[in-house]
């Protein structure tokens, strides 16, 4: 399956874009770029674990994609 056909990873990279144009024009380069590197990490990794060959390589990226999921969702929370 191609991984631009499911919702997760669609929704995953509005996520990603969604954090780019927010966070343009923070002044806190540190903050911004932990932020967007985090929300770019969530659809990349879905990508990346469903075109691997193997189901433990593609459990593990979808794994790392909710991990950076967590993260993006503390980040927030402090960022308020």
């Amino acid at each position: 399956m191609d991984f631009e056909r499911l919702e997760v990873w669609q929704r995953g990279k509005a996520l990603s874009v969604a954090m780019y144009r927010a966070l343009a024009n923070c002044p806190d380069y540190g903050f911004r770029n932990q932020l967007t590197r985090a929300a770019l990490s969530i659809p990349s990794n879905i990508a990346e674990g469903m075109e691997r060959g193997g189901n433990a390589e593609k459990r593990y990226f979808l794994s790392v994609a909710k991990g950076s999921c967590a993260e993006v969702r503390t980040q927030l929370m402090v960022g308020q």
